[in-house]
């Protein structure tokens, strides 16, 4: 906001000259309108005449007001054109206009850089319907961007907060350094504990320290691209399967993930006692616990508990079928 301020302070100096001037002239014995008037012809060098006449006291006065009014006007004008003339208005607005909007997002994920890997993240957000706030230093990149935008260093506190770090559902941490998102994740970290956070890291020794510091997911983009190559070679079907189930939003089968939390009516029963298949339609694939342990293709005498994340696949209608079984509502019947 530094036009803000630039702009602010040039006013303000302004309405300062004005109002010493003015209470000068009435200490010299003008009416308030009068010391008013005679400051404002003086500071502007209209060139009227004096109001009252002046002593040699009113004399030396109005030089001083002359000398530091109109300087400070001439720069006060020039601010306003240089203003309007490099198009900064328009772009302060449009920058108020960008911070009201991310103000009232809730729920949001913070993009923290927008390299390669940030705009491949912002993509597939946007496929499933999520708001994406993007954070970057380098102004051009963030020109014409259909996401909400923040120019700044994603490091720093501040911009977090501006971000909406304490109403955000998650926050990656894509920097084109393992330093850098190092940084970004110590600092989100301390403003929200509990916000989940994902971290981008090139060097797999580095890893460990993002883990300490707080990320809940680290993922190196070079390390998954190979093992995929190597997937799609021994395994070309499977893995064209998977990535259209994840990412193919044409399609309605799905693959879903749904937390048990405490009270549940489902917790603490088997998955043949919930009827989860007969009353959703969903099939549950994996159940993974509170330490992040999978039991994979459970069998029905499994049991279901509070904490417990359930991965299932189905139908968008079995799915939240089975959202609202777990959360203690009435479930739809699966078509």
């Amino acid at each position: 906001m530094a036009e803000w301020r630039r702009l602010g302070f040039a006013i303000g100096a302004l309405v300062a000259v004005t109002a010493a001037g003015t209470i000068g002239y009435v200490v010299l014995g003008f009416t308030p309108l009068d010391a008013l008037y005679q400051t404002v012809t003086t500071v502007t060098t209209v060139g009227f005449r004096e109001v009252e006449p002046l002593s040699a006291t009113g004399k030396v006065f109005t030089i001083a007001v002359i000398v530091v009014g109109v300087g400070t006007a001439l720069y006060t004008f020039g601010v306003v054109i240089e203003t309007l003339l490099e198009d900064r208005l328009p772009e302060v607005f449009g920058r108020r206009r960008m911070e009201r909007r991310i103000a009232a997002m809730s729920g949001h994920v913070i993009v923290c850089g927008w390299g390669r890997v940030g705009r491949a993240i912002a993509r597939e957000l946007v496929a499933m319907d999520t708001e994406a706030v993007v954070i970057d230093n380098d102004p051009d990149r963030l020109q014409g961007l259909p996401h909400p935008v923040l120019l700044g260093d994603a490091t720093e506190d501040d911009v977090l907060e501006r971000a909406g770090v304490r109403r955000a559902r998650a926050l990656v941490a894509a920097l084109s350094t393992d330093a850098g998102n190092l940084f970004v994740t110590i600092s989100a970290r301390a403003l929200r504990p509990e916000l989940f956070i994902v971290a981008r890291v090139r060097v797999e020794v580095n890893e460990d320290k993002l883990r300490r510091a707080g990320a809940d997911r680290v993922v190196n983009p070079q390390s998954i691209g190979g093992a995929r190559m190597a997937a799609f070679v021994l395994q070309p079907h499977v893995t064209e399967f998977l990535d259209v189930v994840m990412h193919d939003r044409d399609i309605e089968f799905r693959l879903e993930e749904v937390p048990v939390p405490e009270g549940s009516p489902i917790a603490g029963s088997s998955i043949r006692d919930a009827h989860v298949r007969d009353r959703t339609g969903a099939l549950v694939l994996a159940l993974r616990d509170r330490g992040g342990a999978f039991t994979t293709n459970p069998s029905p005498e499994t049991v279901i508990h509070a904490g417990q994340v359930v991965i299932a696949i189905g139908m968008p209608d079995d799915l939240d079928a089975l959202e609202r079984l777990v959360a203690g509502q009435t479930p739809r019947l699966p078509r």
